[in-house]
Protein backbone atom coordinates (compact mmCIF):
# COMPACT_ATOMS: atom_id res chain seq x y z
CA UNK A 1 0.00 0.00 0.00
CA UNK A 2 1.17 3.53 -0.71
CA UNK A 3 0.35 7.12 -0.09
CA UNK A 4 2.54 10.07 0.77
CA UNK A 5 3.47 10.82 4.36
CA UNK A 6 1.93 14.27 4.12
CA UNK A 7 -1.41 12.96 2.85
CA UNK A 8 -1.45 10.33 5.58
CA UNK A 9 -0.99 12.89 8.34
CA UNK A 10 -3.48 15.38 6.94
CA UNK A 11 -6.08 12.64 6.64
CA UNK A 12 -5.94 11.84 10.35
CA UNK A 13 -9.01 13.10 12.22
CA UNK A 14 -8.55 16.10 14.41
CA UNK A 15 -10.20 14.73 17.53
CA UNK A 16 -8.11 11.97 19.08
CA UNK A 17 -8.15 10.61 22.58
CA UNK A 18 -4.94 9.15 23.95
CA UNK A 19 -6.60 6.90 26.52
CA UNK A 20 -6.18 3.18 25.79
CA UNK A 21 -9.07 0.77 25.76
CA UNK A 22 -9.53 -1.21 28.92
CA UNK A 23 -9.48 -4.43 26.88
CA UNK A 24 -5.75 -4.25 26.22
CA UNK A 25 -3.45 -1.27 26.44
CA UNK A 26 -1.30 -2.52 23.59
CA UNK A 27 -4.11 -3.09 21.11
CA UNK A 28 -5.51 0.32 20.19
CA UNK A 29 -6.27 3.81 21.32
CA UNK A 30 -9.71 5.33 21.49
CA UNK A 31 -10.74 7.54 18.59
CA UNK A 32 -14.06 9.27 19.13
CA UNK A 33 -15.45 8.58 15.66
CA UNK A 34 -14.19 4.98 15.28
CA UNK A 35 -16.31 2.31 17.02
CA UNK A 36 -14.73 -0.61 18.82
CA UNK A 37 -16.40 -3.95 19.45
CA UNK A 38 -19.07 -3.40 16.81
CA UNK A 39 -19.06 -3.14 13.01
CA UNK A 40 -19.76 0.08 11.18
CA UNK A 41 -23.10 0.25 9.34
CA UNK A 42 -23.21 0.94 5.62
CA UNK A 43 -25.84 1.80 3.06
CA UNK A 44 -25.53 -0.65 0.17
CA UNK A 45 -28.49 0.62 -1.83
CA UNK A 46 -26.71 3.21 -3.96
CA UNK A 47 -26.62 2.74 -7.74
CA UNK A 48 -22.80 2.44 -7.77
CA UNK A 49 -22.61 -0.11 -4.93
CA UNK A 50 -21.48 -3.51 -6.24
CA UNK A 51 -23.59 -6.40 -5.02
CA UNK A 52 -21.32 -9.46 -5.41
CA UNK A 53 -18.03 -7.61 -4.93
CA UNK A 54 -16.86 -6.68 -1.45
CA UNK A 55 -16.87 -3.00 -0.53
CA UNK A 56 -16.50 -1.45 2.94
CA UNK A 57 -19.56 -0.30 4.91
CA UNK A 58 -18.31 3.28 4.80
CA UNK A 59 -15.03 5.14 4.36
CA UNK A 60 -12.00 4.24 2.28
CA UNK A 61 -10.55 0.80 1.57
CA UNK A 62 -7.45 -0.32 -0.28
CA UNK A 63 -5.22 -3.45 -0.09
CA UNK A 64 -6.63 -6.82 1.01
CA UNK A 65 -4.77 -8.07 4.06
CA UNK A 66 -4.52 -11.13 6.28
CA UNK A 67 -6.80 -13.41 4.30
CA UNK A 68 -7.24 -16.96 5.57
CA UNK A 69 -9.70 -19.86 5.70
CA UNK A 70 -10.51 -21.21 9.14
CA UNK A 71 -11.20 -24.82 10.14
CA UNK A 72 -14.94 -24.38 9.51
CA UNK A 73 -14.34 -23.25 5.92
CA UNK A 74 -15.13 -19.60 6.73
CA UNK A 75 -13.18 -17.11 4.61
CA UNK A 76 -11.72 -14.12 6.46
CA UNK A 77 -10.90 -10.93 4.59
CA UNK A 78 -9.06 -8.06 6.26
CA UNK A 79 -8.30 -4.85 4.44
CA UNK A 80 -6.60 -1.48 4.66
CA UNK A 81 -9.28 0.77 6.05
CA UNK A 82 -9.87 4.41 6.86
CA UNK A 83 -13.20 4.40 8.74
CA UNK A 84 -13.27 8.17 9.19
CA UNK A 85 -12.91 9.54 5.65
CA UNK A 86 -13.31 8.60 1.99
CA UNK A 87 -9.60 9.07 1.34
CA UNK A 88 -6.50 7.03 2.18
CA UNK A 89 -5.10 7.57 5.67
CA UNK A 90 -5.74 6.68 9.31
CA UNK A 91 -5.08 3.04 8.45
CA UNK A 92 -6.83 0.27 10.38
CA UNK A 93 -7.58 -3.34 9.44
CA UNK A 94 -11.22 -3.79 8.54
CA UNK A 95 -12.63 -7.32 8.66
CA UNK A 96 -15.35 -9.31 6.90
CA UNK A 97 -16.21 -13.01 6.62
CA UNK A 98 -17.92 -15.19 4.03
CA UNK A 99 -18.96 -18.81 3.55
CA UNK A 100 -19.14 -18.60 -0.26
CA UNK A 101 -16.81 -15.68 -1.23
CA UNK A 102 -19.75 -13.56 -2.47
CA UNK A 103 -21.99 -12.99 0.56
CA UNK A 104 -19.85 -11.06 3.04
CA UNK A 105 -20.58 -10.20 6.65
CA UNK A 106 -19.05 -7.00 8.01
CA UNK A 107 -17.25 -7.57 11.31
CA UNK A 108 -15.83 -5.16 13.85
CA UNK A 109 -12.50 -3.47 13.02
CA UNK A 110 -9.76 -5.97 13.82
CA UNK A 111 -6.56 -3.92 14.21
CA UNK A 112 -6.23 -0.32 15.34
CA UNK A 113 -3.26 2.06 15.34
CA UNK A 114 -1.68 2.63 18.71
CA UNK A 115 -1.48 6.42 18.47
CA UNK A 116 -2.29 9.41 16.27
CA UNK A 117 0.83 9.08 14.09
CA UNK A 118 0.64 5.33 13.58
CA UNK A 119 -0.93 3.36 10.77
CA UNK A 120 -1.56 -0.38 10.52
CA UNK A 121 -0.30 -1.02 7.00
CA UNK A 122 -0.55 -4.18 4.89
CA UNK A 123 0.30 -7.66 6.08
CA UNK A 124 -0.92 -11.23 6.41
CA UNK A 125 -2.37 -13.80 8.81
CA UNK A 126 -1.45 -17.41 9.57
CA UNK A 127 -2.99 -20.10 11.75
CA UNK A 128 -0.37 -21.22 14.27
CA UNK A 129 -1.78 -24.72 14.68
CA UNK A 130 1.38 -26.12 16.32
CA UNK A 131 1.77 -23.16 18.69
CA UNK A 132 5.22 -22.33 17.37
CA UNK A 133 4.82 -18.83 18.81
CA UNK A 134 3.97 -19.99 22.32
CA UNK A 135 0.92 -17.73 22.38
CA UNK A 136 -1.59 -20.60 22.29
CA UNK A 137 -0.74 -23.35 24.83
CA UNK A 138 -4.35 -24.59 24.90
CA UNK A 139 -5.32 -24.08 21.25
CA UNK A 140 -4.72 -25.51 17.81
CA UNK A 141 -6.42 -22.65 15.98
CA UNK A 142 -4.52 -19.62 17.22
CA UNK A 143 -4.36 -16.77 14.70
CA UNK A 144 -1.32 -14.51 14.25
CA UNK A 145 -1.34 -11.31 12.22
CA UNK A 146 1.94 -10.03 10.77
CA UNK A 147 1.74 -6.43 9.59
CA UNK A 148 3.69 -3.25 8.95
CA UNK A 149 3.51 -0.60 11.63
CA UNK A 150 3.96 2.76 9.91
CA UNK A 151 5.06 6.00 11.55
CA UNK A 152 6.56 9.12 9.97
CA UNK A 153 10.02 7.86 10.95
CA UNK A 154 9.92 4.11 10.36
CA UNK A 155 8.22 1.01 9.00
CA UNK A 156 8.64 -2.14 11.09
CA UNK A 157 7.10 -5.60 11.02
CA UNK A 158 4.92 -6.26 14.05
CA UNK A 159 2.67 -9.12 15.13
CA UNK A 160 -0.59 -9.51 17.02
CA UNK A 161 -2.37 -12.66 18.15
CA UNK A 162 -5.99 -13.71 18.46
CA UNK A 163 -7.54 -16.34 20.72
CA UNK A 164 -11.02 -16.06 19.19
CA UNK A 165 -10.43 -16.98 15.57
CA UNK A 166 -9.34 -13.60 14.27
CA UNK A 167 -12.06 -11.25 15.54
CA UNK A 168 -10.05 -9.47 18.24
CA UNK A 169 -6.27 -9.16 18.60
CA UNK A 170 -3.63 -8.44 21.22
CA UNK A 171 -0.43 -6.82 20.02
CA UNK A 172 2.81 -8.56 20.96
CA UNK A 173 4.38 -6.66 23.81
CA UNK A 174 7.92 -6.90 22.38
CA UNK A 175 7.12 -5.54 18.92
CA UNK A 176 8.66 -4.98 16.44
CA UNK A 177 9.79 -8.43 15.39
CA UNK A 178 11.79 -7.01 12.45
CA UNK A 179 13.26 -3.50 12.32
CA UNK A 180 15.61 -2.61 9.45
CA UNK A 181 15.95 1.07 10.45
CA UNK A 182 14.12 2.45 7.43
CA UNK A 183 10.79 4.04 6.61
CA UNK A 184 10.51 2.02 3.36
CA UNK A 185 10.03 -1.62 4.46
CA UNK A 186 6.54 -3.08 4.33
CA UNK A 187 3.79 -5.54 3.39
CA UNK A 188 4.87 -8.91 4.87
CA UNK A 189 3.29 -12.09 3.49
CA UNK A 190 3.96 -15.16 5.66
CA UNK A 191 3.34 -18.88 5.07
CA UNK A 192 4.45 -22.22 6.52
CA UNK A 193 7.05 -24.10 4.46
CA UNK A 194 6.70 -27.77 5.34
CA UNK A 195 9.99 -28.96 3.86
CA UNK A 196 12.06 -26.93 6.34
CA UNK A 197 9.44 -26.68 9.12
CA UNK A 198 9.83 -22.94 9.17
CA UNK A 199 7.74 -19.86 8.54
CA UNK A 200 8.69 -17.87 5.45
CA UNK A 201 8.13 -14.14 4.96
CA UNK A 202 8.37 -12.13 1.77
CA UNK A 203 8.45 -8.39 2.39
CA UNK A 204 9.13 -5.34 0.22
CA UNK A 205 12.00 -2.87 0.34
CA UNK A 206 10.04 -0.52 -1.95
CA UNK A 207 12.54 2.11 -3.05
CA UNK A 208 15.33 -0.48 -3.40
CA UNK A 209 13.17 -2.61 -5.73
CA UNK A 210 13.81 -5.64 -3.56
CA UNK A 211 11.74 -8.41 -2.06
CA UNK A 212 13.35 -9.72 1.11
CA UNK A 213 12.93 -13.36 2.15
CA UNK A 214 13.07 -14.11 5.89
CA UNK A 215 12.51 -17.34 7.85
CA UNK A 216 11.47 -18.07 11.42
CA UNK A 217 10.71 -21.02 13.67
CA UNK A 218 8.30 -19.10 15.91
CA UNK A 219 6.95 -15.98 14.09
CA UNK A 220 8.94 -13.83 16.51
CA UNK A 221 12.65 -14.31 15.69
CA UNK A 222 13.34 -13.77 11.99
CA UNK A 223 16.44 -14.55 9.94
CA UNK A 224 17.16 -12.74 6.64
CA UNK A 225 17.87 -15.29 3.90
CA UNK A 226 17.95 -13.67 0.46
CA UNK A 227 16.73 -10.80 -1.69
CA UNK A 228 14.97 -10.82 -5.08
CA UNK A 229 15.70 -7.50 -6.76
CA UNK A 230 15.32 -5.41 -9.91
CA UNK A 231 13.21 -7.86 -11.90
CA UNK A 232 10.47 -6.87 -14.30
CA UNK A 233 8.99 -3.40 -14.36
CA UNK A 234 10.19 -1.55 -11.29
CA UNK A 235 8.16 1.62 -11.55
CA UNK A 236 9.07 3.77 -8.57
CA UNK A 237 8.16 1.28 -5.80
CA UNK A 238 7.89 -2.46 -5.19
CA UNK A 239 4.98 -3.35 -2.91
CA UNK A 240 2.80 -6.18 -1.58
CA UNK A 241 4.79 -9.30 -2.53
CA UNK A 242 3.16 -12.74 -2.47
CA UNK A 243 4.92 -16.09 -2.91
CA UNK A 244 2.71 -19.11 -3.52
CA UNK A 245 2.98 -22.57 -5.16
CA UNK A 246 0.46 -23.23 -7.91
CA UNK A 247 -0.40 -26.50 -9.66
CA UNK A 248 0.61 -26.91 -13.30
CA UNK A 249 -2.34 -28.35 -15.19
CA UNK A 250 -2.55 -30.05 -18.60
CA UNK A 251 1.11 -29.53 -19.33
CA UNK A 252 2.81 -31.13 -22.31
CA UNK A 253 6.01 -29.11 -21.95
CA UNK A 254 7.14 -30.03 -18.44
CA UNK A 255 6.95 -32.92 -16.02
CA UNK A 256 6.73 -30.56 -13.05
CA UNK A 257 3.45 -30.56 -11.17
CA UNK A 258 3.78 -27.10 -9.64
CA UNK A 259 5.58 -23.79 -10.00
CA UNK A 260 6.06 -21.02 -7.48
CA UNK A 261 4.60 -17.62 -8.35
CA UNK A 262 6.09 -14.44 -6.90
CA UNK A 263 3.71 -11.51 -7.32
CA UNK A 264 5.04 -7.97 -6.94
CA UNK A 265 2.91 -4.84 -7.16
CA UNK A 266 4.36 -1.58 -8.45
CA UNK A 267 3.20 1.98 -7.92
CA UNK A 268 3.60 4.47 -9.45
CA UNK A 269 5.08 3.65 -12.84
CA UNK A 270 2.79 0.98 -14.27
CA UNK A 271 2.83 0.80 -18.10
CA UNK A 272 -0.76 2.12 -18.23
CA UNK A 273 -0.14 4.56 -15.40
CA UNK A 274 -0.40 4.32 -11.62
CA UNK A 275 -0.45 0.86 -10.06
CA UNK A 276 -0.43 -2.72 -11.36
CA UNK A 277 0.71 -6.21 -10.32
CA UNK A 278 3.28 -8.33 -12.12
CA UNK A 279 4.31 -11.92 -11.47
CA UNK A 280 7.30 -14.20 -11.92
CA UNK A 281 7.30 -18.00 -12.11
CA UNK A 282 10.09 -20.17 -10.77
CA UNK A 283 11.20 -22.47 -7.95
CA UNK A 284 11.63 -21.98 -4.21
CA UNK A 285 13.83 -23.97 -1.83
CA UNK A 286 12.80 -22.44 1.48
CA UNK A 287 15.25 -19.53 1.36
CA UNK A 288 15.68 -18.46 -2.28
CA UNK A 289 13.29 -17.86 -5.16
CA UNK A 290 14.81 -18.70 -8.56
CA UNK A 291 12.82 -17.32 -11.53
CA UNK A 292 12.61 -19.51 -14.61
CA UNK A 293 13.21 -16.47 -16.85
CA UNK A 294 13.34 -12.69 -16.77
CA UNK A 295 10.04 -12.09 -18.54
CA UNK A 296 7.57 -9.59 -17.18
CA UNK A 297 4.03 -10.92 -16.87
CA UNK A 298 1.05 -8.89 -15.62
CA UNK A 299 -2.00 -10.19 -13.80
CA UNK A 300 -4.39 -7.84 -15.64
CA UNK A 301 -4.57 -5.89 -18.88
CA UNK A 302 -6.71 -3.04 -17.51
CA UNK A 303 -5.94 -0.61 -14.67
CA UNK A 304 -7.89 -1.74 -11.60
CA UNK A 305 -6.18 -4.78 -10.12
CA UNK A 306 -3.58 -4.20 -7.40
CA UNK A 307 -2.02 -5.68 -4.26
CA UNK A 308 -3.66 -9.09 -4.60
CA UNK A 309 -3.26 -11.51 -1.71
CA UNK A 310 -3.85 -15.25 -1.41
CA UNK A 311 -5.93 -16.90 1.30
CA UNK A 312 -3.77 -18.78 3.78
CA UNK A 313 -4.67 -22.33 4.86
CA UNK A 314 -5.71 -23.61 1.43
CA UNK A 315 -3.65 -26.80 0.95
CA UNK A 316 -0.63 -26.46 -1.31
CA UNK A 317 -0.91 -28.63 -4.40
CA UNK A 318 -4.43 -27.38 -5.12
CA UNK A 319 -5.64 -24.25 -6.86
CA UNK A 320 -5.06 -21.19 -4.70
CA UNK A 321 -7.54 -18.33 -4.23
CA UNK A 322 -6.82 -14.61 -4.16
CA UNK A 323 -8.57 -11.25 -4.02
CA UNK A 324 -7.25 -7.90 -5.23
CA UNK A 325 -7.99 -4.24 -4.70
CA UNK A 326 -10.06 -3.07 -7.69
CA UNK A 327 -8.76 0.46 -8.06
CA UNK A 328 -5.72 2.50 -9.08
CA UNK A 329 -3.71 4.96 -7.01
CA UNK A 330 -3.86 7.51 -9.83
CA UNK A 331 -7.52 8.28 -9.17
CA UNK A 332 -8.80 6.23 -6.22
CA UNK A 333 -9.08 9.21 -3.86
CA UNK A 334 -11.38 11.12 -6.21
CA UNK A 335 -13.73 8.57 -7.80
CA UNK A 336 -17.41 9.54 -7.35
CA UNK A 337 -18.56 6.73 -5.04
CA UNK A 338 -17.90 9.05 -2.10
CA UNK A 339 -21.41 10.44 -2.64
CA UNK A 340 -22.61 7.00 -1.52
CA UNK A 341 -20.36 7.05 1.53
CA UNK A 342 -17.53 4.73 0.46
CA UNK A 343 -14.61 4.33 -1.90
CA UNK A 344 -13.21 1.16 -3.47
CA UNK A 345 -14.19 -2.47 -3.95
CA UNK A 346 -12.33 -5.76 -4.18
CA UNK A 347 -12.22 -8.02 -7.20
CA UNK A 348 -14.23 -11.18 -6.86
CA UNK A 349 -12.23 -14.05 -5.41
CA UNK A 350 -10.30 -15.84 -8.13
CA UNK A 351 -8.78 -19.30 -8.24
CA UNK A 352 -5.36 -19.69 -9.82
CA UNK A 353 -3.28 -22.36 -11.47
CA UNK A 354 -0.48 -22.55 -14.05
CA UNK A 355 -1.04 -23.62 -17.64
CA UNK A 356 1.24 -24.14 -20.63
CA UNK A 357 0.19 -21.89 -23.50
CA UNK A 358 1.44 -22.12 -27.09
CA UNK A 359 4.42 -19.80 -27.64
CA UNK A 360 3.77 -18.19 -24.25
CA UNK A 361 4.79 -21.08 -22.01
CA UNK A 362 3.87 -21.34 -18.36
CA UNK A 363 1.30 -18.68 -17.44
CA UNK A 364 -0.89 -17.73 -14.51
CA UNK A 365 -4.57 -18.56 -14.98
CA UNK A 366 -7.25 -16.61 -13.09
CA UNK A 367 -10.98 -17.28 -12.95
CA UNK A 368 -13.84 -16.46 -10.54
CA UNK A 369 -13.89 -18.97 -7.70
CA UNK A 370 -17.20 -20.64 -6.86
CA UNK A 371 -19.08 -18.32 -9.22
CA UNK A 372 -22.22 -20.50 -9.26
CA UNK A 373 -22.76 -19.60 -5.59
CA UNK A 374 -23.61 -16.07 -6.74
CA UNK A 375 -26.22 -17.16 -9.31
CA UNK A 376 -29.78 -15.94 -8.79
CA UNK A 377 -31.36 -17.14 -12.04
CA UNK A 378 -30.58 -17.78 -15.69
CA UNK A 379 -31.82 -14.76 -17.64
CA UNK A 380 -31.14 -15.87 -21.19
CA UNK A 381 -29.30 -18.44 -23.26
CA UNK A 382 -28.91 -19.47 -26.87
CA UNK A 383 -26.90 -22.56 -27.68
CA UNK A 384 -27.02 -22.00 -31.45
CA UNK A 385 -26.67 -18.24 -31.81
CA UNK A 386 -24.51 -18.46 -34.92
CA UNK A 387 -23.89 -15.03 -36.43
CA UNK A 388 -26.59 -13.39 -34.36
CA UNK A 389 -27.54 -11.19 -31.41
CA UNK A 390 -28.81 -11.95 -27.92
CA UNK A 391 -30.59 -9.13 -26.04
CA UNK A 392 -31.12 -9.22 -22.29
CA UNK A 393 -33.19 -6.79 -20.19
CA UNK A 394 -32.02 -6.96 -16.58
CA UNK A 395 -33.70 -3.79 -15.36
CA UNK A 396 -35.92 -5.75 -12.94
CA UNK A 397 -33.01 -7.69 -11.45
CA UNK A 398 -32.46 -6.36 -7.92
CA UNK A 399 -28.68 -6.68 -8.04
CA UNK A 400 -28.22 -5.26 -11.58
CA UNK A 401 -25.28 -7.70 -11.69
CA UNK A 402 -24.65 -10.35 -14.36
CA UNK A 403 -22.33 -13.22 -15.15
CA UNK A 404 -22.07 -14.37 -18.76
CA UNK A 405 -20.29 -16.97 -20.87
CA UNK A 406 -19.94 -16.80 -24.64
CA UNK A 407 -18.31 -19.62 -26.59
CA UNK A 408 -17.26 -20.06 -30.20
CA UNK A 409 -16.83 -23.78 -30.93
CA UNK A 410 -16.04 -25.91 -33.96
CA UNK A 411 -12.84 -24.07 -34.79
CA UNK A 412 -10.08 -25.93 -36.57
CA UNK A 413 -6.87 -24.67 -38.11
CA UNK A 414 -6.00 -21.01 -38.62
CA UNK A 415 -8.26 -20.72 -41.67
CA UNK A 416 -11.32 -21.12 -39.42
CA UNK A 417 -10.34 -18.27 -37.09
CA UNK A 418 -12.74 -15.63 -38.30
CA UNK A 419 -15.29 -13.28 -36.81
CA UNK A 420 -15.97 -11.22 -33.73
CA UNK A 421 -17.69 -11.64 -30.38
CA UNK A 422 -18.79 -8.41 -28.66
CA UNK A 423 -20.80 -7.36 -25.62
CA UNK A 424 -22.40 -4.09 -24.51
CA UNK A 425 -24.01 -3.22 -21.16
CA UNK A 426 -26.00 -0.01 -21.34
CA UNK A 427 -28.50 2.27 -19.63
CA UNK A 428 -31.80 2.53 -21.46
CA UNK A 429 -32.44 5.95 -19.93
CA UNK A 430 -29.14 7.69 -20.75
CA UNK A 431 -27.52 5.58 -23.47
CA UNK A 432 -24.33 5.22 -21.44
CA UNK A 433 -22.53 1.92 -21.82
CA UNK A 434 -19.46 -0.19 -21.23
CA UNK A 435 -18.40 -2.66 -23.89
CA UNK A 436 -15.79 -5.13 -24.99
CA UNK A 437 -15.12 -8.01 -27.26
CA UNK A 438 -12.62 -10.12 -29.14
CA UNK A 439 -11.40 -10.63 -32.70
CA UNK A 440 -11.03 -14.36 -33.17
CA UNK A 441 -8.55 -14.14 -36.04
CA UNK A 442 -5.98 -12.00 -34.21
CA UNK A 443 -6.78 -13.07 -30.66
CA UNK A 444 -7.20 -9.44 -29.61
CA UNK A 445 -9.53 -8.73 -26.69
CA UNK A 446 -10.61 -5.25 -25.59
CA UNK A 447 -12.63 -3.34 -22.99
CA UNK A 448 -14.04 0.20 -23.32
CA UNK A 449 -15.36 2.12 -20.30
CA UNK A 450 -15.23 5.52 -21.97
CA UNK A 451 -18.99 5.89 -22.52
CA UNK A 452 -20.12 6.00 -18.88
CA UNK A 453 -20.06 9.66 -18.02
CA UNK A 454 -20.71 10.29 -14.34
CA UNK A 455 -17.09 11.30 -13.86
CA UNK A 456 -13.95 12.05 -15.79
CA UNK A 457 -10.30 12.32 -14.89
CA UNK A 458 -7.16 12.66 -17.03
CA UNK A 459 -5.77 9.41 -15.60
CA UNK A 460 -9.00 7.44 -16.00
CA UNK A 461 -7.94 5.70 -19.21
CA UNK A 462 -10.96 4.50 -21.13
CA UNK A 463 -9.77 1.63 -23.39
CA UNK A 464 -7.65 -1.46 -22.77
CA UNK A 465 -6.59 -4.39 -24.93
CA UNK A 466 -4.31 -7.38 -25.17
CA UNK A 467 -3.86 -10.42 -27.40
CA UNK A 468 -4.56 -14.07 -26.73
CA UNK A 469 -3.39 -17.09 -28.70
CA UNK A 470 -5.52 -19.86 -30.16
CA UNK A 471 -4.32 -23.20 -28.78
CA UNK A 472 -5.87 -25.43 -31.43
CA UNK A 473 -8.45 -26.92 -29.07
CA UNK A 474 -11.39 -25.78 -31.20
CA UNK A 475 -12.87 -23.15 -28.89
CA UNK A 476 -12.63 -19.42 -28.19
CA UNK A 477 -14.31 -18.18 -25.03
CA UNK A 478 -15.18 -14.84 -23.44
CA UNK A 479 -16.87 -14.53 -20.05
CA UNK A 480 -17.20 -12.05 -17.26
CA UNK A 481 -19.05 -10.17 -14.54
CA UNK A 482 -20.66 -6.74 -14.63
CA UNK A 483 -21.69 -5.43 -11.21
CA UNK A 484 -23.07 -1.87 -11.20
CA UNK A 485 -19.70 -0.06 -11.26
CA UNK A 486 -17.15 -2.79 -11.91
CA UNK A 487 -16.48 -5.01 -14.92
CA UNK A 488 -14.35 -8.17 -15.03
CA UNK A 489 -13.58 -9.91 -18.34
CA UNK A 490 -11.93 -13.33 -18.79
CA UNK A 491 -10.56 -14.65 -22.08
CA UNK A 492 -10.38 -18.42 -22.58
CA UNK A 493 -11.07 -19.33 -18.99
CA UNK A 494 -8.61 -16.87 -17.48
CA UNK A 495 -5.65 -16.68 -19.86
CA UNK A 496 -6.11 -12.90 -20.00
CA UNK A 497 -8.09 -10.84 -17.47
CA UNK A 498 -9.32 -7.25 -17.32
CA UNK A 499 -10.61 -5.54 -14.17
CA UNK A 500 -12.12 -2.11 -14.74
CA UNK A 501 -14.27 0.20 -12.64
CA UNK A 502 -16.69 2.62 -14.32
CA UNK A 503 -19.23 5.19 -13.13
CA UNK A 504 -22.50 5.73 -15.05
CA UNK A 505 -24.95 8.47 -14.15
CA UNK A 506 -27.83 5.96 -14.28
CA UNK A 507 -27.83 2.20 -13.67
CA UNK A 508 -27.10 -0.17 -16.54
CA UNK A 509 -30.09 -2.36 -17.41
CA UNK A 510 -29.62 -3.78 -20.92
CA UNK A 511 -27.14 -6.30 -22.31
CA UNK A 512 -26.43 -7.11 -25.95
CA UNK A 513 -24.17 -9.93 -27.15
CA UNK A 514 -23.25 -10.01 -30.85
CA UNK A 515 -21.47 -12.64 -32.90
CA UNK A 516 -20.55 -11.85 -36.49
CA UNK A 517 -18.44 -13.20 -39.31
CA UNK A 518 -17.59 -16.57 -37.78
CA UNK A 519 -16.64 -19.42 -40.10
CA UNK A 520 -19.46 -21.64 -41.37
CA UNK A 521 -17.91 -24.61 -39.57
CA UNK A 522 -18.08 -22.79 -36.24
CA UNK A 523 -21.01 -22.23 -33.88
CA UNK A 524 -21.70 -19.79 -31.06
CA UNK A 525 -23.48 -20.03 -27.72
CA UNK A 526 -24.19 -17.43 -25.05
CA UNK A 527 -25.66 -17.80 -21.55
CA UNK A 528 -26.40 -15.03 -19.04
CA UNK A 529 -27.15 -15.38 -15.33
CA UNK A 530 -28.48 -12.75 -12.98
CA UNK A 531 -26.46 -12.57 -9.78
CA UNK A 532 -27.71 -12.27 -6.23
CA UNK A 533 -28.12 -8.96 -4.45
CA UNK A 534 -25.73 -10.27 -1.81
CA UNK A 535 -25.57 -6.96 0.07
CA UNK A 536 -29.15 -5.76 -0.34
CA UNK A 537 -30.41 -9.13 0.87
CA UNK A 538 -28.83 -8.26 4.23
CA UNK A 539 -30.15 -4.71 4.38
CA UNK A 540 -32.94 -3.27 6.47
CA UNK A 541 -35.80 -1.21 5.02
CA UNK A 542 -33.50 1.81 4.62
CA UNK A 543 -30.90 -0.14 2.65
CA UNK A 544 -28.49 -0.23 5.57
CA UNK A 545 -26.40 -3.29 6.39
CA UNK A 546 -25.51 -3.15 10.06
CA UNK A 547 -23.31 -6.24 10.23
CA UNK A 548 -22.47 -8.67 13.01
CA UNK A 549 -20.83 -8.45 16.38
CA UNK A 550 -18.75 -11.34 17.66
CA UNK A 551 -19.18 -12.65 21.18
CA UNK A 552 -15.96 -14.55 21.69
CA UNK A 553 -14.48 -16.94 24.15
CA UNK A 554 -11.22 -18.85 24.17
CA UNK A 555 -11.13 -20.22 20.65
CA UNK A 556 -14.91 -20.22 20.14
CA UNK A 557 -17.15 -17.55 18.74
CA UNK A 558 -20.77 -16.85 17.99
CA UNK A 559 -22.21 -14.22 15.70
CA UNK A 560 -25.12 -12.11 16.87
CA UNK A 561 -27.18 -10.24 14.28
CA UNK A 562 -27.68 -6.54 14.92
CA UNK A 563 -30.56 -6.12 12.46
Amino acid sequence: MFFSRSSLLTALPALLCSSALAQNATTTYSQSNVPTGTPLPGNYGGPLRPQVHFSPPQGFMNDPNGMFVDADGLYHLYYQYNPTANRAGNQHWGHATSEDLFTWTNQQIALFPGGPEEGIFSGSIVIDGNNTSGFFPNQTNGVVAIYTLNTPESQTQDIAYSFDGGYTFTKYENNPVIDRNTNQFRDPKVFWYEETSRWVMVVAYPVDFEVGIFTSENLIDWQPESNFSHYGVTGLLYECPNLVPLPIENSTLTNDTQAWALLVSINPGAPLGGSITQYFLGSFNGTHFDPLDSRTRFTDFAKDNYAGQFFDNIPFGTRQVSMSWASNWQYTNVVPTDREGFRSAMSVAREHWIQDRPRVGLSLMSYPANISAAFDSELASNSSLGNGTLNVDFGQLESRALYWEANITGLGDSTSLQGTLNFTFSSSSTGEYVSGGTFISSGDVWVDRGHSSAWSNPFFTDKFSTSGLYDGAGTWRLSGIVDRSILEVYLNGGEEVATSVFFPTEPLDTAVFRVGGINESASASVAVWGLKAAWLDQANANGTVVGNVTQSGNGTEGLVKLF
